[in-house]
């Protein structure tokens, strides 16, 4: 069982690096630039930008979660207490960071993503980009939490 939670919980790196990475490139790259374009072209660049992002990142978003999930289990059942409790931080850092996904980001994704694809620029452009940055930097670290926890379950294990 140790084997399989640390076969899972190092699924749950490769997983959680992907969105990480991601949201990582949003904070530093993707935020100042988007506040250099016209509202017609942070309309476009970010509608579109979420568009794929949200039709390509949930496989590894959902995998990296209940990979944690599933190393915390497999830990606690094969009585590694240290393991099972870091994967269940991790688990709790993923969470919160979903919550805040699907209460904030989300909802100006699709708006967003309605936007480009119509060639609309709505008059709110540049506060549902503002509303969208002011969350990327706590994502970051919740996605950053979870890695060093589970780096942390691989080495407790």
């Amino acid at each position: 069982m140790l084997a399989t939670s640390q076969a899972l919980a190092s699924l749950a790196i490769l997983s959680v690096g992907v969105i990480y990475g991601t949201d990582m490139f949003s904070a530093l790259v993707l935020r100042p630039a988007m506040a250099t374009l016209t509202d017609r072209e942070l309309t476009q660049a970010a509608g579109r930008i979420h568009q794929y992002g949200d039709q390509r990142l949930p496989l590894p978003g959902v995998g990296g979660t209940v990979a944690a999930a599933a190393a915390a289990i497999c830990a606690g059942v094969a009585g590694h207490a240290a393991a099972a409790a870091l994967a269940g931080a991790a688990l709790v850092a993923l969470l919160g960071w979903l919550g805040l996904f699907l209460r904030i980001a989300a909802p100006i994704n699709r708006r967003m993503t309605k936007a480009a694809r119509d060639h609309e620029t709505p008059a709110d452009i540049r506060a549902m980009q503002k509303r969208w940055d002011s969350i990327i930097t706590t994502r970051a670290a919740l996605q950053g939490s979870a890695m060093a926890l589970l780096i942390a379950t691989l080495i407790s294990s």
